[in-house]
């Protein structure tokens, strides 16, 4: 069981009232996560959860068997975490709590419980084929009454407990209509049909647990990712230590081809990392020191030292996988309707099954045995299994398969909304663009050469000259232009007599020349040889949205200076920006646009680079939500930012995303979409499996509903026989849970990348 608070902090100060001072202590909102234990129907969850809110202290609830886990809002003030799970328990919720050291792994009641389903389905098959046998041979009837009868006990077990699970909380079940119905068949004297009706439930069953397995597996998966054991320096000694024991600060040695035990930083060696596990990014990155790496990715090429920077319960992986089990168990709005109708319908189901026996028998005089027998076969066809559990079989596929790309959705709502995504606003900063400055160009003799591709002696010497005194500086420009010196393998050189004004730039001693770097306000103060057609190129980088450095040579007494070129830099578009913009627009997104704090010029020019519809720049975090606001007059609203400073816009939009977020806390808590890697391709794959999802659960539910309208037509208007009616509803209901199953493939968007 996890406990999140939520405002725990910063909650205004209220006097004590001697009166009621209970009604007006502040509301310290957290959050428990149980795991719900043994098989029922979604209609079962949902009472569970109107049970759940009746509890004093209980603001939501939501709870899934097909997700195997209940989330529960509560108020710390009113409630311990003691008292919630013994009410929720005391509600008839089979609720647990959650282990947090055994993360997803399956339990081992789980998993006694699937294997005891398949021994009994085979049972079922046998002592069925028994009955049958012993009835055509000619054996004493009581023979074939046991081999039916346990036949019956056999197949009938698990419908039964969830039959009476789900009256014990006011509830009727599909299993109740199969146990009804194959009782019925025994008493009209069709015992093999009824036997044989249980026998394919209950391997329909076995099935379906299968495919939801398999999106749990899916994420089980990741955590098995993270070594049990790491190789840790204490006081001087190494030793192997269970990673649960690992502590903020230990020192792990981590050898190439091995996985992180925990989220770290590199405090020793250079190495490339694979992160596709948690990130969905294909191609490796590479981690040295002072940088952060995460647990569960794997070192592929140097051997590396790391200090643990989070314990194992708070490490990204830890936090990924409970967000996403929470997923399973947030459900879409068509799987809601579907638990709130599926009452009414069961209970229409029965009604017009007891009106199909009473009115031909008494009203028409017709035979009880064939009236009865033809009303238990239209109680199977319409019986609503295939769809019931065809919305939750692809929601959860949709989101394990995202998920083994990077790309969390928190809930099958959201998942469900993301579908109908019309507008898509983004963030600048670290969204559109890198989000740090990267040199540009390089100006020298009034020529301008692209930094890409500059091989221009003299404009790498001006770049070499510059870094040597930028290298003692920690301003962001003066780091990007000893980045790219380093890229280029320039040979450092020693400055001397460094001087900085804050801001503005810094002077410094290089091979015996006084050399002076910064804005061009920096050099207000000096004559400044005219810079001639020099002057028009500045302009025309400022124009793009890129910051000239000037670097010039002193005079005499520094109140001269000669420039000997300019530096650009920039904040630039990551790769690929323009392709995915166009891309989202040619797949049904009418608005693109970009929400930023940046100057107007500059967000101008990166927002023509990228293809961007609308600007807005100079914005204030309220700003944002405004705007996201009024975009929402053109249709549904995604807004794309890193989470920290867009947190407001996030909350605001319809779908909230956030890119990049791996080890980000705000980024995984304020959005609705996670997008784990950085690449903006990631956005059109989110929209691509939403879509998809929504395709799928349309395809499940007009398949599912078209079978059982045809089989009670033909049923009722023609001579269906009970083994045909169970195959083609049970079949149908294989038939929805293979297809949603599909979603935990990549689609085509996914496989190109």
């Amino acid at each position: 069981m996890t406990t999140t608070n939520s405002n725990s902090e910063g909650a205004p100060s209220i006097p004590p009232c001697v009166a009621c001072a209970s009604q007006i202590a502040p509301r310290r909102l957290a959050r428990c996560r149980l795991r719900l234990a043994g098989r029922a129907c979604e209609g079962c969850a949902f009472r569970l959860e109107r049970k759940a809110e009746r509890i004093r202290g209980v603001s939501r609830a939501s709870a899934s068997f097909i997700g195997g886990a209940m989330n529960v809002t509560y108020d710390e003030a009113a409630l311990t975490e003691d008292d919630l799970v013994r009410k929720i328990q005391a509600t008839g919720a089979p609720a647990t709590r959650f282990d947090e050291s055994a993360g997803v792994e399956a339990d081992g009641g789980g998993w006694k419980e699937g294997r005891l389903e398949i021994a009994l389905t085979a049972a079922t098959l046998i002592l069925m084929i028994a009955g049958w046998a012993l009835s055509k041979a000619g054996a004493p009837a009581v023979l074939g009454v046991v081999a039916y009868g346990l036949a019956y006990l056999a197949g009938g077990y698990f419908g039964a407990l969830a039959s009476w699970r789900s009256l014990r909380h006011g509830t009727m079940n599909v299993d109740l209509l199969m146990v009804i119905a194959a009782l019925g068949a025994a008493i009209v004297g069709a015992p093999f049909e009824g036997a044989m009706l249980l026998f394919l439930f209950s391997l329909s069953n076995v099935l379906q647990s299968h495919a939801i397995d398999r999106t749990r597996r899916a994420v089980q998966a990741l955590m098995k990712r993270r070594p049990a054991q790491a190789l840790c320096r204490r006081n001087g000694t190494t030793l192997m230590v269970p990673t649960e024991h690992l502590v903020v600060g230990d020192i792990l040695i981590v050898r190439p081809g091995e996985a992180i035990p925990l989220d770290s930083v590199v405090v020793e060696g250079e190495s490339t990392l694979d992160e596709s596990m948690l990130t969905g990014e294909s191609m490796p990155v590479t981690r040295g020191v002072g940088q952060s790496v995460l647990g569960g990715t794997v070192n592929q090429t140097g051997g590396l030292e790391v200090r643990v920077s989070r314990l194992a319960k708070d490490s990204t992986l830890a936090r990924l996988v409970r967000l996403i089990e929470d997923a399973q168990s947030g459900k879409a709005k068509t799987q809601r309707f579907l638990e709130r109708a599926e009452q009414v319908y069961a209970i229409g189901v029965l009604s017009l099954t007891f009106a199909l026996v009473l009115v031909p028998w008494l009203l028409l005089d017709q035979p009880f045995d064939a009236v009865f027998y033809r009303a238990m076969t239209v109680m199977v066809v319409a019986s609503p299994c295939a769809l019931i559990i065809s919305t939750p079989a692809s929601i959860l596929s949709a989101i394990g398969g995202a998920a083994r790309r990077g790309i969390l959705f928190k809930g099958g709502a959201h998942l469900e909304r993301t579908a109908g995504i019309q507008v898509i606003a983004f963030d600048k900063t670290g969204t559109l663009t890198r989000g740090k400055p990267q040199l540009t160009d390089i100006l020298v003799h009034d020529e301008r050469f692209p930094f890409e591709s500059c091989t221009n002696r003299e404009a790498l010497e001006l770049l070499r000259i510059a870094a040597a005194i930028e290298a003692k500086s920690e301003h962001p420009l003066a780091r990007a232009i000893v980045s790219a010196a380093n890229d280029r393998r320039i040979p450092a050189t020693d400055a001397s007599a460094f001087q900085s004004t804050s801001g503005k730039g810094a002077t410094a001693t290089v091979e015996g020349r006084r050399i002076a770097i910064g804005s061009p306000a920096f050099f207000a103060s000096v004559t400044v040889d005219p810079l001639g057609s020099a002057r028009e190129q500045v302009d025309a980088l400022q124009d793009e949205g890129k910051t000239c450095v000037l670097v010039g040579e002193l005079q005499g007494d520094s109140r001269a200076a000669r420039i000997l070129g300019v530096i650009a830099v920039a904040d630039v578009l990551r790769p690929g920006a323009a392709d995915v913009i166009r891309l989202l627009k040619t797949n049904g997104i009418r608005r693109v646009a970009m929400l930023t704090g940046d100057h107007p010029r500059v967000a101008a020019a990166i927002a023509h680079a990228a293809g961007i519809d609308e600007v807005h720049a100079g914005l204030m975090p309220e700003d944002k939500v405004r705007i996201v606001r009024d975009l929402r007059n053109s249709g549904p609203v995604a807004m794309v930012g890193d989470g920290v400073n867009d947190a407001p816009a996030l909350a605001a939009a319809d779908i909230g995303i956030a890119m990049g977020a791996a080890g980000t806390d705000v980024a995984m808590e304020t959005a609705d979409v996670v997008l784990m890697g950085e690449s903006l391709e990631n956005i059109e794959v989110a929209l691509e499996i939403s879509r998809r999802a929504r395709r799928v659960v349309t395809q499940n539910l007009t398949f599912a509903l078209a079978v059982i309208v045809f089989m009670v037509f033909a049923t009722l208007f023609g001579t269906v026989p009970m083994p045909v009616g169970v195959v083609a509803h049970e079949g149908s209901t294989v038939l929805v849970c293979l297809n949603g199953l599909r979603l935990l493939m990549p689609g085509p968007r996914a496989r190109r990348r």
